[in-house]
């Protein structure tokens, strides 16, 4: 898919955001387009999470604009904007330790008004990209190790049923196996047509999967372009992946 012939699906512009006096995100503009996986990399403090947050209507925007799906989504509340489709896994995780894997699952519906059935089948979805899960299911989320509880997390999104999965550090904290299988089933859903926004620091693996990538230093983007036209640019390569 072109994203310079399609219309976006989400359009960030001007985005700022301030911590007291610190301008954490300076005026930033990207886009997503449908059906793509787009990921935005970059070192520790570069304002790659405070971008999701802003995005998720988690942390006040100081100036800009985002719509999604021709709408206006700037001002919405966060439980607006996931029961409008723009669904976050948070950065750690975030399980719910004391519950069973799938009474996290269910959580995960909570804004959903399509009935049981529905909800069902989507449960279903998940144990079948994380069988694990369903081994799981009766257990407590607390018990999981690292991984299955990135899976949850994962899990928890979809079963929102979003049309934009937006993803704070996937592989952080986790074994590199681990990681493969998560980058593994990002790859295999969004075969299924959801649309990942992933923010990442293990930029290689990033911009392996990435239709589109943006680099974002201290507030700022300063390089976009494809994933692998990033993966062999010299300054990415110096920068952030060590050749």
């Amino acid at each position: 898919m072109s994203a310079g012939t399609t219309t976006p699906l989400l359009q960030v512009q001007d985005l700022k955001v301030n911590f007291g006096h610190v301008q954490a995100v300076k005026g930033i503009d990207f886009e997503l387009h449908e059906g793509q996986i787009t990921t935005l990399v970059g070192a520790n403090g570069a304002g790659k999470s405070t971008t999701l947050l802003a995005l998720s209507g988690l942390v006040k925007k100081a100036s800009g604009r985002v719509t999604f799906a021709g709408q206006d989504i700037t001002a919405l509340s966060p439980h607006k904007i996931v029961a409008g489709g723009v669904v976050q896994v948070a950065e750690g995780r975030a399980t719910l330790t004391t519950l069973t894997v799938r009474d996290n699952l269910e959580l995960g519906a909570y804004t959903r008004r399509d009935g049981a059935a529905a909800r069902a089948a989507d449960l279903e979805r998940i144990y079948t990209l994380f069988p694990v899960l369903k081994d799981r299911a009766d257990g407590l989320a607390g018990n999981l190790s690292g991984g299955e509880q990135q899976m949850l997390a994962i899990g928890r999104a979809l079963m929102a049923k979003p049309r934009v999965l937006l993803l704070d550090e996937p592989s952080m904290g986790l074994a590199p196996i681990i990681v493969q299988d998560i980058f593994r089933t990002l790859r295999e859903i969004n075969k299924q047509g959801l649309t990942i926004f992933l923010v990442e620091q293990n930029v290689r693996q990033a911009l392996k999967i990435a239709d589109r990538a943006y680099v974002i230093e201290t507030g700022s983007i300063v390089l976009s372009g494809t994933g692998r036209e990033l993966l062999g640019n010299p300054k990415v390569q110096d920068a952030y992946l060590g050749s």
